[in-house]
């Protein structure tokens, strides 16, 4: 396999004869990557993509909506992951509660999740109830607002605004991220908010601001709906046209057209937090998912962090024991991408002395290339897990989210072979100069969170 490797051995010399007797027969080609599927439109304008995999007698049922926080506007942010809510509070022929009860009655579980870029829902469920699970989709894809009352609105709002409490206010260091996301965009970019959204947003949204909202973003011909598992082709495909053939379309969602976002300069910030230790983070923006810098970013963020072996982990960690811990990541989104690096100190060690040693490591990145079992190493993790989660139908990024995913951003809902082919189609150097072009030290955002001071 292209850039894999093999331990080298020690051979023991033997005479020609029994050498050219052990020469292996070239090796066969392995199969390409591929994931059948099946995809149909609805005269809705609904996307089904539907896969057969018999392994195990389990369906997975994923749907996507093609809104995130990103389609939200200042003032109005929270709505797609508020809606994420809604969603599991019943609908015209479903009670509230039921939706969960009748799932795992028949044995199943679901949950959902929003992004900058989309909302996913995904039911995994046995085989033989999968018309449970395209009925209990359909309802609230065409029958949600019959049953959305201010009350429910309001009660939804009160357990995402604690929610927020919970994972930003009340976490320690849980409003990084949200600084973060104001250093490196401008105001009125989509990526600037939380995804969560802001407690005063949340708090002005009105019974008719999600309905508006619904009405817009939870169509039909605005979401692709992925089933994958030990399922018939042409029943199930009937069963989709039954259950929802039969929901209107809504209007066209027009496309995003979020304004520029780039750094001049390096900008700073130190905010104080209730922690024990103070923590770093840089970051820089990056090139949108799928575009060749966002598979580099990720091989150099897994060079940099990825492990015991990575160089700020045995920098920072092990070697000089300056920090707690130390990770790097590239973010990918389709308006954009952001490339992090985080690092918590230990007790007696400064910010000032955990950014000299991080600003050498990316300073030998530029000024060399990685050595090649570096890169290797980094690409087969990325490999393995690739494997990994394909081997799983359902949950999160498994192949139904996946076959979703690919067909949302690329239009290829089998692009799992391209998405691996992009891992093993550059060299070390190509990393160097992503690391050069994309991780400049003189254009970043450089965020301190310090201990409070107490009182």
């Amino acid at each position: 396999m292209k850039l894999s490797w093999l331990p080298l051995l020690l051979l023991v010399a033997a005479p020609a004869a029994a050498q050219t007797a052990r020469t292996p027969e070239p090796c066969e080609c392995l199969p390409p990557l591929e994931v059948p599927y099946r995809q149909i439109t609805l005269k809705n304008g609904l996307t089904v993509i539907l896969h057969q995999d018999r392994t195990v007698p389990i369906v997975a049922v994923n749907v996507w909506y093609h809104v995130g926080s990103a389609n939200e506007r200042p003032g109005r942010t929270g709505f797609a992951h508020l809606f994420e809510h809604l969603m599991f509070e019943g609908s015209a022929h479903v009670k509230e509660g039921e939706f969960d009860t009748l799932l795992e009655a028949a044995g199943g579980s679901n949950n959902g999740s929003t992004s900058n870029d989309r909302t996913n829902y995904i039911i995994d469920i046995p085989s033989n109830a999968l018309e449970l699970a395209l009925f209990l989709e359909s309802d609230r894809m065409a029958h949600l607002l019959e049953t959305m009352t201010p009350a429910r609105v309001n009660g939804q709002r009160d357990v995402v605004k604690n929610e927020r409490r919970q994972s930003y206010e009340n976490q320690p260091y849980g409003e990084a991220s949200i600084e973060l996301g104001r250093m490196l965009y401008p105001p009125n970019h989509p990526y600037s908010w939380p995804t969560i959204g802001y407690m005063e947003d949340l708090t002005a949204a009105s019974h008719e601001d999600v309905v508006a909202f619904f009405k817009k973003y939870y169509t039909p011909n605005n979401a692709s709906l992925v089933i994958a598992g030990d399922i018939d082709l042409d029943r199930t495909q009937a069963l989709v046209e039954k259950w929802f053939g039969h929901i209107p379309p809504g209007e066209p969602v027009e496309p995003l057209a979020p304004p520029a976002a780039f750094l001049t300069g390096v900008k700073r910030k130190t905010i104080p937090d209730q922690v024990q230790l103070p923590r770093l983070y840089l970051a820089w923006l990056t090139p949108a998912m799928y575009e060749p810098p966002d598979a580099m970013l990720d091989v150099a963020s897994s060079i940099l962090a990825g492990g015991k072996n990575s160089r700020l982990y045995k920098r920072l960690v092990y070697d000089t024991q300056m920090t707690q811990d130390v990770s790097a990541f590239q973010q990918s989104g389709v308006l954009g991408s952001s490339f992090l690096i985080m690092a918590t100190a230990r007790p007696g060690k400064t910010i000032a002395e955990i950014q000299a040693v991080i600003d050498e490591e990316l300073d030998r990145l530029r000024r060399e290339p990685p050595d090649t079992r570096e890169v290797r190493r980094a690409i087969n993790e990325i490999e393995a897990s690739f494997y990994r989660q394909i081997e799983r139908v359902g949950g999160f990024s498994g192949k139904a989210d996946q076959l979703n995913g690919y067909y949302v951003k690329t239009g290829d809902p089998d692009f799992f072979a391209e998405d691996l082919a992009r891992y093993k189609a550059f060299s070390p150097s190509d990393v160097q100069a992503a690391v050069r072009r994309w991780l400049p030290s003189d254009r970043r955002v450089e965020l301190i969170v310090e201990p409070e001071a107490k009182k």
